[in-house]
This record gives structure tokens, C-alpha cells and sequence, in this order.
């Protein structure tokens, strides 16, 4: 919602003018202050922005015309012109009045033919899915028996034949009726879908098959990831400060996170995600934004945890990965100790035979940054990356934020076609028209081609990071597909859901997977290796098990965004996940199994891809004391003073001792004292001494947790 002078404003008009303008559309509006509710902004826009004849939409379509002839000097000029008439001054220069006007009939004949071919391109899009089945015609308004015999792959005389037998006199240059077609069809085996009942709403699903000749070269799009202090948003802050001109730097600390440079005559894009787990959420959503990782490590440290955690991330995204050895002009600088490193992490340098490359920079004198945009041009090359410019645009939400005084402001990656300002657009579940159309320097433009980052505003709500855009030929058509994306995703939202588990691997199998992914997190690093090579001599039926990431320590949030992201299952061995990522895994719907002999979770793997699992024992936690004193006798051995902080605590209960997220002890609570006196069970709150069978090894802070095996149905 916005007053009636925002409004205003937003369309270079005067507030006499809409009005007066809301008033004829039946509005109660009397004043600049009085508020505009969303749908009276969108029929206000119908009538004075998109179909009106007003010079503001002229210099829209003269600025995105193809004549040559509109200089910038011109250009000034005429918008000068504009902005004095829309505010009720006279110009008695008519001969240029009409020289601009008959100029933007032009250019908005020239639009709305672009516009109309789009739209071709976009009809060719949305009945690609159903294309992709041999078995299916889509049948259009309109077509011909010429039009079935081309469908059918046969001379159009046998169709002619066919509807002769039906009765039915026709020409090849004739039209066809949908009851017609469907009768034909059935003796070719194919079943017949009209155009109409192609599903619009779930456009993700839309894979995007353009005709070669229509493709043409992109940018590559880049994402950097590490350790936080190697170096990154250095990086990405030489690179930009590098690669501008100065009449760019008044728009430098525009942020929307992402950006363009030129290298050679090319551009590249480059995307600032906040870290790991963003990129990995954003895959997790289906969206493949990133063409090249570069993974950044400090030439005077090594390779750290979130080193391997952006390693396997790249790896799990199937992206090309390029090593930038950072701070080389440090003291104590040793690449061949990162390159060694990498090394064993499957990413051999690629001077020493292997096929990846290493370059090796320093984000704050420049050196080697020129060489590291010269890789990504070359692996950017290698890929072949085009897209087709002549289409309704689609791609990818990287920031969005809500704005005060503009609304919604969402930062977009075009992935495909262009983008114009004043195209109508559903992104995740929300709509609008593209009111503004910023580039990263916040500069205001009219259009953005493949592989373009830009901020807009319009739209009704705030999306989501790596919610999926497409834009469409009217706001109508764009309001109504969101309606249903809305109410799709609240059904989706009420289902179970249904994430890759143990349970239904021999499903998945039966239905042609063959690999499964496993997260497998261990307690120490001769244990990661012994169940790796365990589960890597697993197969069944063709079917393999891939560890798409290992290490050592407990679970967390990002292994459980990982595994979704990567369809992966996820495996602790002397290890488990606190309360808090246990609910993090429930929420992304996430399976994660535990053991403590490898003999079992293979006879599990084995069965589980067999259809052929025991009855299934789910852990209860019943209650969780932490350690607060230590008490030590001899008759009795150590007994932990303890506090319940969660649920209750039982005699003979099962219970195990974790220490720094590690399991220590598996086995059962031998004792309970409250004060003086022996216990059944101690509840939270209260304090009590425990005593666990045949172990003594307690410590301060370890946390005793307290479950029971309850069996479920499968």
C-alpha cells in the first residue's frame, strides 16, 4: 500500500492527475495523504501506465526501441518535456509534441511486437514438460488437420482419410476440433492435451529446451566460499573496486549481492552469499545459480573445518572449483602447504597433473587477481554458457528486504530471456510488475539480459532467497498463476513429508536411483575411514552408496541443510546431534541414523536397499541431566552430581554419557539418589546423584541422556 502522492511520485505524475483518475475508476479519494490499497495501485497502473498514451510510458518505450537516432541529448530533452507537462505546464514547441508522440507509437508498436514473440517463446516453454513425452499432443486454438499430420509424424492424407470415415469432409488448411483430434490420436497411441491445460503454476518444472540458433553467449556467474578469515569479501571487494570507471563510483556502495564486471570484453558475475549454508539452502530450493565456485584459502594459515565444508559443498553442487591461495604476500605464506592440502581433499593442482586450478593472489595488493579472472574466463569458455534473450525472463531471488517507502525490494538473477522494466512477474508466491529496474551500481535501467543481477520493486510481498521468478504477458495472468503457487504451497506445507530415508530405499531403487547419498560424521578419524571404505564396498543391484562429505565431530544445522539439499541420509557413528539439530532435521524432513558397530550399519545399508529391514526401534528421549559435581568413593565409584534439565530421569533406563557432542558411554543408569535417599526417577528441575553401570569416567559438564527403545511400524 502506498498514499496517493507515493504514488504519484512513482509515476513522474501530478496527484491532481490520478486523482482524478481514481475517482473515474470509483476510488474514495479526496487528498495526497489518502492510502491506495494493492489493488487499486495495480487497476490505477492498467490504465495510466500500461495501456495509457502518457508521455511517462513514452520514454519507457523510446528508451527501449531499437532507433538509433534517440540520442542521449534528445532523450533529456524530450523527458524534460514530460515531466514539465505532467505537471500541468504548456509547451507551444507542438511540432516537437508531435514528433514524440508519433515516436512512441512507434516504439510501443515495436515493444508489444517483442513482447508477443516472448510470449511465443514462453508458450514454447510451458508445454515443453508435457513435450517431453512422446505419447502427448498438445492441441491448440486453431489448429489445423495440416497442423495433427505434422503432431502425428504421418502424410496428411491418412488424417484426411480418417476423418472421411468419421463423416467429417475436410482440407488439410482446415480446423480441427479437440474432440476430433482425440478420436484421431487413439489409433496412434497418443493422448491428446489441449494447450490451456498445461499446468502454468509450477514453472520450476520447466526445462528449457531453445532452439540452438536462438542461444546466445552469457556470463559465467561465480560464487566464492572458505573460511571466514580467508579473504573473501576481500576479494570480491578488490574485484569491483578494480573494475570500475569513476563516473561508476557514486554507486559503489549499492548492495544487493551480486555484481557485474568486465574482463576482456566479457563480463562476469559475481554472487555474495552470506556463507555456506545460503548457497547449499538455495540448491535445497532448486536453485543451480552458481556456474563456478572459487574456494578461497589463506596462503598463511590452511585448510580449515569451513574449508572441507565449502569443499564439499561445491562438490555436492556438481560445479567447476577454482583455488584461490589468498595473502600470498604475507609472511609465513606457503602455498605448496595449501596445494598438499587440497590435495587430499580430491582437488589435485592442475600443474602437477591434476584438473583443477590453483592461483595463487593476494586480495590486497591485486597480485594474481587478474590471472584468477583470466581461469574463470577460460573454465567459462569451456563450458559453452548461453542462454536465449528472446523469451520471458527467469531466474533466481539472491536478497530481498522490505523497504519502508518503496515496499519490497528483491534482488534478482536473471538466468534466462530479459527482464524489462513494466513486466508483469510471480516470484515464489508473490506478483507484481517490475515498478523499478536497478543494475548493481543503482543505476535505473529498462532492461537485463542472462545472467544479470538486479533490484526491483513491485511486487505484492517479500519472497524468499532462492524462491524461482518467471515473467509473464499480464498482470492478470501473473496474479492468478501466484493465487495457485499460494495455495499449492500451503498444501504442500500440510503434507508429511516425504525426504529420502532408510525406510524407503528399496522404493527408490525399484524406481531407477542408483546412488545413494550418505553425510557421515564420525568421532575420531580412523573410525571415518573404516566406515567409508565399510559403506563403499556396499552395492546392490547396480546401486551405490556415495559419502558426499565426512569428517569428524558431532552433527550440526549445516550437514542437515547439506543432506537436504543433496537428497543424502545422514549417518552418525559414535556421535549424535544435540536436541536443537534433531529439530532442525525434522524440520527439513531430514533422516539421520546412529551406530556404534560397523557391522550393523552395513547389515542395515544392505537391508534397507534389499526392502528387507527388522522391525524398527526408535530412540525416545525420556530425559537429560547435566554433570555438575563429582563425588568419588570406593565402594560406590564416582557418582555425578547432576541437574534434570529436560524430561525425567528413570532407574535401569538406558542411558548414554556425551562429552563435547561426542558419545563417551552406552549402556544404563545403575543408581539414583535424591538428598539422602535412593530414587526411581527424578524429574526437571531437581537435583540428584547418578551412578551408570561399569563406568567411572565421568567429568564435569558431560550431559547423561536418558532414553528407551520403542518400536514403530514401518
Amino acid at each position: 500500500m502506498m498514499s496517493v502522492k507515493e504514488y504519484a511520485l512513482d509515476i513522474n505524475m501530478s496527484v491532481d492527475e490520478v486523482i482524478k483518475k481514481a475517482k473515474e475508476l470509483g476510488f474514495e479519494i479526496s487528498n495526497e495523504e489518502d492510502i491506495l490499497t494493492e489493488d487499486q495501485v495495480i487497476d490505477l497502473d492498467n490504465v495510466l501506465v500500461i495501456n495509457s498514451e502518457s508521455e511517462e510510458e513514452t520514454v519507457y518505450l523510446d528508451e527501449v526501441t531499437d532507433e538509433k537516432d534517440y540520442d542521449l541529448e534528445e532523450e533529456l530533452e524530450d523527458k524534460a518535456e514530460i515531466l514539465a507537462s505532467s505537471s500541468n505546464l504548456k509547451f507551444d514547441d507542438t511540432i516537437k509534441k508531435q514528433k514524440l508522440k508519433k515516436k512512441s507509437q512507434v516504439a510501443k508498436e515495436d515493444i508489444n511486437a517483442k513482447r508477443k514473440e516472448m510470449y511465443k517463446n514462453k508458450e514454447k516453454l510451458t508445454q515443453n514438460e508435457a513435450s517431453q513425452d512422446k505419447n502427448i499432443i498438445i492441441y491448440k486454438d486453431g489448429m489445423t488437420v495440416n497442423d495433427l499430420a505434422k503432431e502425428l509424424n504421418v502424410p496428411v492424407t491418412d488424417i484426411i482419410k480418417k476423418l472421411m470415415n468419421l463423416g467429417i469432409m475436410a482440407s488439410m488448411n482446415n480446423q480441427i476440433s479437440f474432440d476430433d483430434t482425440e478420436m484421431i490420436a487413439v489409433d496412434y497411441d497418443k493422448i491428446v492435451k489441449s494447450f490451456e491445460s498445461q499446468d502454468k503454476t509450477n514453472f520450476e518444472k520447466f526445462e528449457i529446451n531453445d532452439d540452438p540458433k536462438d542461444l546466445e553467449e552469457r556470463p559465467a556467474v561465480v560464487t566464492i566460499m572458505g573460511h571466514v578469515d580467508h579473504g573473501k569479501t576481500s576479494l570480491l571487494d578488490y574485484i569491483r573496486n578494480s573494475h570500475i570507471t569513476n563516473g561508476e563510483f557514486g554507486g559503489i556502495t549499492q548492495h544487493i549481492g551480486a555484481y557485474q564486471i568486465e574482463k576482456n570484453g566479457k563480463k562476469i558475475t559475481f554472487i555474495d552469499t552470506p556463507g555456506h549454508a545460503a548457497f547449499t539452502e538455495m540448491r535445497a530450493r532448486g536453485a543451480a545459480v552458481t556456474d563456478i565456485v572459487i574456494i578461497i584459502v589463506a596462503a598463511d594459515d590452511g585448510v580449515m573445518p569451513q574449508t572441507e565444508e565449502a569443499i564439499d559443498h561445491a562438490k555436492a553442487a556438481g560445479v567447476p572449483i577454482i583455488v584461490a591461495i589468498n595473502k600470498i604476500d604475507k609472511p609465513g605464506a606457503d602455498p605448496e602447504k595449501i596445494m598438499t592440502e587440497m590435495a587430499a581433499h580430491d582437488l589435485t593442482p592442475d600443474e602437477w597433473g591434476g584438473d583443477t586450478i590453483y592461483v595463487k593472489i593476494s586480495a590486497k595488493t591485486g597480485e594474481g587477481i587478474n590471472e584468477l579472472l583470466d581461469s574463470i574466463q577460460l573454465v567459462s569458455e569451456m563450458k559453452e554458457l548461453k542462454a536465449n534473450p528472446n523469451r520471458y525472463a527467469s531466474g533466481t531471488v539472491i536478497e530481498s528486504k522490505l523497504d519502508k517507502n518503496v515496499g519490497s525490494t528483491v534482488t534478482l538473477l536473471v538466468q534466462n530471456g530479459t527482464l524489462r522494466l513494466g513486466d508483469p512477474i510471480v516470484v515464489g508466491t508473490t506478483y507484481g510488475k517490475v515498478r523499478t529496474l536497478k543494475d548493481d551500481f543503482g543505476r535505473e535501467v529498462v532492461e537485463a539480459m542472462p545472467s544479470t543481477p538486479v533490484e526491483i520493486t513491485g511486487l505484492n510481498e517479500v519472497p524468499s532467497s532462492g524462491d524461482r521468478f518467471m515473467a509473464y504477458e499480464t498482470e492478470k495472468e501473473a496474479r492468478t498463476i501466484a493465487e495457485n503457487r499460494k495455495e499449492q504451497e500451503k498444501l504442500k506445507n500440510s503434507k508429511t513429508n516425504t525426504p529420502v530415508s532408510l525406510d524407503d530405499l528399496f522404493s527408490k531403487i525399484q524406481s531407477g536411483i542408483k546412488q545413494i547419498n550418505i553425510v557421515l560424521k564420525t568421532d575420531v578419524k580412523g573410525t571415518e575411514e573404516a566406515v567409508k571404505n565399510a559403506l563403499a564396498k556396499i552395492e546392490v543391484e547396480d546401486v551405490k552408496i556415495k559419502v558426499i562429505r565426512s569428517g569428524v565431530g558431532i552433527i550440526t544445522e549445516s550437514d542437515i541443510v547439506l543432506a537436504n539439499a543433496s537428497d543424502a541420509i545422514i549417518i552418525g557413528f559414535n556421535v549424535r546431534p544435540n536436541s536443537k539439530t534433531l529439530d532442525f532435521a525434522k524440520e527439513y524432513g531430514v533422516d539421520i541414523r546412529l551406530y556404534n558397530i560397523i557391522y550393523k550399519l552395513v547389515e542395515d545399508m544392505e537391508s534397507a536397499m534389499k526392502g528387507m529391514l527388522d522391525p524398527e526401534y526408535e530412540e525416545k528421549v525420556i530425559g537429560e541431566a547435566e554433570v555438575r559435581k563429582l563425588f568419588k568413593f570406593s565402594k560406590v565409584g564416582t557418582i555425578a552430581g547432576c541437574m534434570v534439565t529436560d524430561g525425567i530421569i528413570k532407574i535401569d533406563s538406558k542411558a548414554r554419557l556425551i562429552r563435547d557432542g561426542v558419545v563417551i558411554y552406552d549402556g544404563e543408569i545403575n543408581t539414583i539418589q535424591k538428598e539422602k535417599d535412593q530414587a526411581k526417577e527424578v524429574k526437571k528441575g531437581f537435583e540428584c546423584g547418578i551412578t551408570l553401570k561399569n563406568f567411572d569416567d565421568i567429568k564435569e559438564n558431560d550431559v547423561i541422556e536418558v532414553y528407551e527403545m520403542v518400536e514403530i511400524e514401518r
